[in-house]
């Protein structure tokens, strides 16, 4: 018989269905049962050589994926990548449905689903197992492989409902899971399962192993070289950190010696905030202890007022994202609050040069202040004694306003701020503000009494009652006289300006500032020399004294009357009273002034009176 027909079935690589043909033919042909015999030992030892041929070939293969693993291994960069490498190379090789790696976490004491392929559930790849459950937590204490052709029923292992859950969903039946081990330790376990029954190959399981070894190697090799990473950084954090605290400590003297340097010269708050800038960089900003700007270094917009309170509660810096915000003061006073806006990160060593400039700033402040008080008392006293008119001496006192840099010669006009401020704080803005225009202040309990180089008395009093205002939070209103006629006219002034802020308040003009000149007719009525008093007796004497003598309000209701335009119901709602008692009321007025006073020249005069009598205070709003 001719046996060649299986060498060429082997050389073209025929299927083992092939095989049979030559047989089926031969018996087909009639062949002898000798000749069908040696048919049949010739296709035995073929296919025996074709299995012998596919082993080699899936094992060339199997030796290619380890050492494609080991090339992985030795250019080790991203572990990720290497471990999905592996399960992919698992799953293709042993022509699983679905390879997966679990491993163990012994921080939770549990173990955890890392890498899969092939997988399509959400809950079995986020899976985690308790120790020893599963056929994995089996492997994992047993250190040696496990295999299941049907996992659900099988009784080796101990079931959970996350577990036999999560295998339901992905439709695994059969299963192999074998260790990955370092030394003696079990880190983990590679699996590969199908979603039919299979029984495994004890060479499938021998290259499952294979793999299960690199991975463990792969683990093993990306922690150490995290140790290694961890350990380099460690020592070039130590070495600049070194580094910056020296750059650190030279920064912190020379700021200490500049800083010195400028108190000596008699620098300002301003010349410190460079100082700070200009070694720390950034933008900085002084605010005194009612948030208004003493300095400003760069541009900052805005400051926290919950971090300045926090810094002046807690005594000590206060940080968010790039801003410190370090608090003035001495003792438990309040001077005020340094902030800055870095450039970059601020060491803790840098956060003492801002607490050693909030020091230096405070003595500045200080002396500042005490310098203020002082001069503020000697521009006190002489401004006191021009308004009392103790002159016995004008060489004298023309000395003592030149040491202040008053030239009395000069025209002046003088004003009352009228405020509800703190005295100690109203008196130091007069006092610093005086000092700047070459005037003298005074102050007194809820007023302000300043002496400024001008001859425009409405354009000062302006000013003052806004920048007063401002510096106290709190409205301030503000009469002025002049040009004043020193040193014998200052008393004069000072009354002529009293009444003046007595009339803006009276007005309903609080916050304000005019002189007698701004004010109009009562500007006229209320100047020096004008009988303002007499003025209202001659227009509404009687009726005020019956009103005095009986309790009545007659001058009221024709106030009201006047300013209702002649109304008997509106006078009668704002009154709260009849028409019948208004028109009572306005019969009495008639009777005591007389039946004409509703004449259009007598209401002029008798309004007039009534503004005036409300501007003395003894009529209501």
């Amino acid at each position: 018989m001719n046996t060649r027909i299986f060498f060429e079935l082997l050389a073209r690589e025929a299927p083992a269905v092939d095989f049979e043909t030559p047989i089926a033919e031969a018996r087909a042909a009639g062949a002898s049962p000798a000749d069908l015999a040696e048919l049949e030992q010739a296709k035995t030892a073929a296919l025996r050589v074709r299995a012998l041929l596919a082993r080699r070939a899936r094992r060339e293969v199997e030796l290619s994926a380890l050492f494609e693993t080991a090339s992985d291994l030795a250019g080790l960069r991203d572990l990720d990548a290497v471990l999905n490498a592996i399960v992919r190379r698992a799953r293709q090789l042993l022509g699983a449905d679905v390879a997966y790696m679990t491993l163990n976490d012994p921080s939770r004491g549990d173990t955890y689903m890392r890498v899969t392929d092939g997988s399509i559930s959400r809950a079995f790849q986020t899976l985690r197992l308790p120790l020893g459950s599963g056929l994995g937590g089996l492997v994992a204490q047993t250190g040696a492989p496990y295999a299941s052709s049907g996992y659900l029923n099988d009784e080796r292992f101990r079931h959970t409902g996350s577990i036999d859950g999560g295998v339901t969903e992905e439709g695994l039946v059969g299963i192999l899971g074998v260790p990955m081990r370092l030394g003696e330790r079990v880190i983990g376990v590679l699996f590969a399962a199908d979603r039919s029954e299979r029984s495994y190959a004890q060479e499938e399981v021998a290259l499952l192993c294979s793999l299960a070894a690199h991975a463990a190697v792969a683990i093993d090799n990306a922690r150490l070289l995290q140790e290694t990473r961890v350990t380099l950084e460690e020592l070039s954090a130590a070495s600049e950190a070194a580094r910056v605290r020296g750059d650190a400590v030279e920064r912190a003297a020379r700021a200490h010696d500049r800083m010195t340097d400028l108190v000596v010269r008699g620098g300002g708050v301003e010349d410190v905030a460079s100082v700070v800038t200009d070694i720390l960089g950034g933008s900085l900003v002084v605010l005194d202890a009612d948030g208004r700007r003493l300095a400003e270094v760069g541009r900052v917009d805005r400051v926290d007022e919950d971090l300045i309170t926090r810094a002046r509660t807690l005594g000590r810096t206060a940080r968010r994202g790039d801003l410190r915000v370090i608090p003035i003061g001495a003792g438990a006073e309040v001077l005020g609050t340094l902030a800055l806006h870095a450039a970059g990160d601020i060491a803790d060593a840098d956060e003492r040069i801002l607490e050693r400039a909030a020091l230096v700033m405070a003595l500045l402040l200080l002396f500042r202040r005490n310098m203020t008080e002082v001069e503020g008392r000697v521009r006190g006293e002489l401004l006191d004694d021009l308004v009392a008119g103790h002159v016995s001496d004008p060489d004298a006192l023309d000395a003592r306003a030149r040491r202040l840099g008053v030239d009395l010669g000069a025209d002046h006009v003088l004003v009352v701020a009228r405020h509800g401020g703190r005295r100690e704080r109203a008196a130091f803005w007069a006092s610093s503000f005086s000092a700047a225009e070459h005037g003298l202040s005074t102050a007194y309990s809820g007023e302000v009494v300043l002496l400024l180089p001008g001859h425009r008395p409405e354009e000062a009093a302006a000013r003052v009652a806004k920048e007063l205002g401002a510096a106290l939070g709190l409205p301030a209103t503000a009469g002025a006289a002049g040009p004043v006629d020193l040193p014998g006219g200052a008393d004069a002034a000072r009354r002529e300006a009293r009444r003046c802020a007595d009339a803006l308040l009276a007005l309903g003009r609080e916050g304000d500032g005019a002189s007698a000149d701004g004010l109009g007719f009562v500007g006229l009525l209320i100047g020096e020399g004008g009988d303002t008093g007499a003025f209202v007796e001659r227009t509404l004497g009687p009726v005020i004294a019956y009103d005095e003598r009986r309790g009545t309000a007659l001058t009221l209701t024709m106030a009201i009357y006047f300013g209702t335009g002649g109304s008997l119901a509106r006078t009668a709602e704002r009154l709260h009273i009849h028409t019948n008692t208004v028109t009572q009321r306005l019969e009495r007025i008639g009777r005591l002034i007389g039946a004409d006073w509703q004449r259009a020249d007598r209401a002029l005069q008798i309004q007039l009176a009534l503004h005036l009598h409300r501007l003395r205070g003894s009529l209501p709003l």
